[in-house]
């Protein structure tokens, strides 16, 4: 009994480091730079670095979940691709930003970005492969050698399930993925814009993604519906933490440098809290992902703003990253509520409001002092500039503009009144900041006001869904009562109406 115990948490304690390593490794330029460059570097490698990815997503399944399925894929599978990728990784660790074809410019950027030195990131590497190596024969002592084979059908899907979504930029002319200009893209059909097709296409998705989960989920057992939703929820963190690197190497959107990757635009700390919500099931993490992230989420499907053309077309890393990351958000943030798994009730708005204002004002802070900080960075003599005539960077500066969730400049034409505090070098609006969290409010109340009209609307339906009885004629036959499944889906409406209106 002490060994298995020992094991067990061996198990767990290999697969956390190993996770928290693969975490930091994702601020390496080269963690993603290699996806999208297929014809620059050892095609085996990459495979082999994407099958990691997946092995990010089965290890904690295995360890944590105690998945059988997912510990056969990871004790016979992923130990070879570790072990091939310690030999094929060529020029891996060389990858740099900081070249001598590089603008002054560009060279601070590479300086900031490259803040792990190449012995550092060797270094993690190798742990991050032996760890994950022996969390591999950890669980063949937990569960031995024997392997049931219908398990590795679950391959294919981990492996879609983390694809690194810049890959398919290697179908594609190089020039229609520069991030920082939409110039060499011009008026192409590709060109991912608000109401297009291909935006329509992605709330088609949205609500498809969402609803299809629900109803995959809604009949199984609550245990199994939160492994699913676990799964998930590691998926998105695989998923969003792969900008990292992309943001350091090519690019993503408009933003090129790590400071970037602060989790304070209000969807990257969703992001979080939506995932920490199913791992621990606490009603407050609910609470604040169904209130304020679903919302949140959501209403960047609506309207994606006229600088969205600046991002690339439809199948570039940006846009893809972008809804794929929203779409997941969304989905966890509404589906434990759907699955009753929680009811949300009005007075559980109250923290989520008081958490949304001070994520708010640190993301305004924050990002008027990395914009301050930035009038000083510096390398090989050349200092960032305000304005650089012929510049193609985002707004003609070099200065950086985090502007996290819109709390640093109005990203709309609207004029608004001016209540000015100097943080550093910097004037943050506070007017502009009390209208934007008023704004954000009454979206999250009009989201919660179309949650209950929801719930109204499936009382009526399902109160009516009973089967027609075609003997006796109506006027002698007994009534015939609700479906067990309609009878349990409109208590369970009117249970949630009920607390809602109280």
């Amino acid at each position: 009994m002490k060994t298995s115990k020992s094991v067990d948490l061996s198990l767990k304690a290999f697969t956390g480091i190993a996770l928290a390593i693969a975490l930091v490794l994702t601020f390496t330029v080269s963690d993603y730079y290699i996806f999208d460059k297929f014809t620059e570097y050892d095609p085996l490698f990459i495979i082999c670095q994407w099958v990691k990815k997946a092995g990010l997503l089965l290890l904690p399944l295995a360890a944590f979940l105690k998945k059988r399925s997912c510990a056969d894929i990871v004790k016979y599978i992923l130990p070879v691709f570790v072990v091939a990728a310690l030999f094929t990784y060529g020029k891996f660790f060389d990858i740099t930003m900081l070249t001598e074809e590089a603008s002054p410019a560009d060279k601070v950027y590479a300086h900031i970005n490259e803040f792990i030195p190449k012995s550092v990131h060797q270094l993690l590497f190798f742990l991050e492969s032996e760890f994950m190596l022996a969390a591999c024969a950890l669980l063949f002592v937990r569960d031995g050698f024997k392997v049931n084979w219908k398990s590795f059908k679950w391959l294919p899907v981990a492996v879609a399930a983390v694809t690194p979504l810049n890959v398919f930029e290697n179908f594609y002319n190089e020039n229609l993925f520069d991030n920082r200009s939409a110039e060499f893209i011009g008026d192409s059909f590709l060109l991912f814009k608000s109401f297009t097709v291909w935006h329509l296409l992605v709330v088609a998705i949205l609500i498809a993604f969402t609803l299809g989960c629900y109803y995959f989920l809604r009949k199984k057992p609550r245990e199994k519906q939160g492994e699913y939703l676990v799964a998930m929820a590691i998926i998105l963190l695989i998923q969003y933490h792969s900008k990292d690197s992309v943001v350091m190497g090519d690019g993503y959107n408009v933003y090129y440098t790590v400071f970037a990757c602060i989790p304070l635009f209000i969807c990257n700390i969703g992001v979080y809290v939506a995932c920490l919500s199913v791992f621990f099931k606490k009603r407050i993490l609910y609470a604040i992902s169904f209130f304020v992230h679903a919302a949140g989420a959501i209403t960047v499907f609506l309207y994606f703003g006229d600088s969205i053309s600046n991002y690339g077309i439809f199948c570039g890393y940006s846009i893809l990253y972008f809804c794929l990351t929203h779409c997941l958000l969304f989905t966890l943030s509404v589906l434990p509520t759907a699955l009753g798994h929680y009811k949300f009730k009005p007075k559980d708005a109250i923290i989520p409001l008081i958490y949304y204002c001070i994520v708010i004002v640190v993301a305004a802070i924050s990002s008027a002092l990395v914009t301050s900080a930035s009038m000083t960075f510096s390398y090989g003599g050349y200092t960032l500039k305000e304005y650089v005539e012929g510049s193609m960077l985002p707004s003609e500066t070099e200065w950086l503009y985090p502007n996290y969730a819109f709390t640093q400049k109005n990203p709309l034409p609207i004029p608004e009144p001016v209540l000015n505090v100097r943080i550093w070098r910097c004037d943050m609006n506070i007017a502009y900041l009390i209208i934007l969290y008023a704004v954000y409010v009454g979206l999250f109340y009009a989201m919660n006001g179309a949650y209950y009209a929801f719930l109204a609307i499936r009382r009526r339906v399902l109160a009516g869904r009973a089967p027609e009885a075609a003997r006796p004629a109506p006027e002698t036959a007994a009534p015939e009562a609700a479906t067990p499944e309609a009878e349990a889906e409109a208590a369970a409406t009117e249970d949630e109406l009920s607390d809602g209106q109280r």
